[in-house]
């Protein structure tokens, strides 16, 4: 800003010499007063251009709205403060490819740990699953066991298993269980009759010889003896026949007399365990399931009792009466809120004409106000433009700000 006296500075020469130098520089003093135009060296010269330069683009930094900077960003802006261009060592700058690289790098190890951790527990999952849950230890591995009908027991293991009951069908009334071995004891008993008969025949073919050889009263009298032995051994072999059919007879006549017996005995067995068993006793015992107390069998459950249904219809009487009180509070408290929203319209009717009334009023005094304000601001004014401020600044004042960037 220039004045009548002297600024600190002093422009000489196109150089910026303090003020102070020019009291002990008489030359210079001399040939700024008396207008002496003193070629400056080449040198000077450049430095004071580079000077004026630098001052023009401070300038343009400053000045300018769009392009100024101001604080740490300056550093990594094209334009650096001199200090950071001048710096005597120069720090790394950290690189945008640099950083992206780096970032690669954790990222690849983020990556690679979690994969990492993803393998480890999925092989301890794996583990886990060989160790603790084989197929052999599941509940249901006998209906998938690809071995279950090597391991199951047969239908029929023999004629006195006791599993071949009546609905197995592996057992028949009237069938001949030892059939083969009966057949068996046959054939072996007719092998033996057969060996006998050959057995008297030959020794009957060698005393037929011998007795064609004999004496012929002898042989009379030998035939006679034959002739009764023969006779024993018919009436021995009858009264043996005889005394077999009558053991056998009775034999099949007691094996009857038992069979009769056993179904008698097995008839009654299973009426008397029809007569006390669950079916026609409807116990309700027989219909409670072994997984859980509340659960029933359901082909073996026969309803509910007296004390089930009386409780059942006890609960229901409770769920009606519940439902009558919950209707009835429900219509109370429908008519409270009708009562209540009645009472709100009521009053926001009355709270909005409050309100138009209060709005009425402000309204009035603030009119009246901005009134007085009014005319006061217009005192004020003529009071400023007729008193105070009489000497208006023309455009040379406004333009001697902000003419330098120091």
């Amino acid at each position: 800003m220039t004045s009548g006296n002297h600024s600190e500075n002093e422009k000489v020469a196109g150089q910026i010499v303090p003020w102070t130098n020019l009291q002990f520089c008489p030359v210079l003093l001399g040939a700024e007063m008396y207008k002496v135009d003193i070629q400056p060296e080449k040198k000077e010269a450049a430095a004071a251009e580079a000077r004026r330069n630098q001052e023009k683009q401070r300038q343009s930094r400053i000045f300018n709205v769009r392009n100024r900077v101001i604080g740490v960003s300056a550093m990594w802006d094209g334009t650096e403060a001199d200090w950071w261009v001048q710096a005597p060592i120069s720090l790394p700058l950290p690189t945008p490819d640099a950083e992206r690289v780096h970032c690669d790098l954790v990222a690849q190890l983020l990556e690679r740990e979690q994969a990492e951790r993803a393998q480890r527990l999925a092989r301890g999952i794996q583990e886990f699953r060989d160790q603790e849950q084989q197929p052999e230890g599941r509940r249901e591995f006998d209906l998938n066991d690809p071995a279950g009908l090597q391991k199951a027991l047969p239908a029929r293991v023999g004629d006195d298993d006791p599993r071949c009951g009546p609905a197995s069908l592996q057992l028949f009334a009237g069938e001949a269980l030892s059939g083969p071995s009966q057949q068996r004891l046959q054939r072996e008993q007719n092998r033996k009759d057969l060996v006998r008969q050959r057995a008297e025949q030959q020794r009957a073919e060698a005393e037929e010889k011998y007795a064609g050889e004999a004496p012929p009263a002898e042989l009379d009298l030998r035939a006679t003896h034959l002739a009764e032995l023969e006779e024993a051994c018919r009436r021995a072999k009858d009264l043996a026949v005889a005394d077999f059919n009558r053991a056998q007879a009775a034999e099949v006549a007691e094996q009857r007399r038992l069979a009769r017996q056993q179904e008698d005995d097995d008839n009654l067995a299973e009426i008397y365990n029809h007569l006390t068993g669950d079916v026609l006793t409807e116990n309700p015992q027989a219909a409670q399931s072994k997984l859980a107390p509340h659960r029933v069998v359901p082909d073996r459950w026969k309803g509910m009792s007296p004390e089930q249904q009386a409780a059942i219809h006890h609960a229901q009487e409770s769920q009606r009466q519940d439902d009558r009180r919950r209707r009835q509070k429900e219509r109370q408290l429908e008519a409270e809120w009708e009562r209540q929203r009645q009472l709100g319209a009521r009053a926001a009717l009355e709270l909005e004409r409050q309100q138009r009334e209060l709005a009425r009023r402000l309204r009035r005094g603030q009119d009246l106000y901005n009134r007085q304000l009014a005319q006061e601001q217009r005192a004020h004014k003529e009071y400023l433009d007729k008193v105070v401020y009489t000497n208006q600044p023309t455009a040379q004042y406004h333009l001697q700000f902000n003419s330098s960037s120091r």
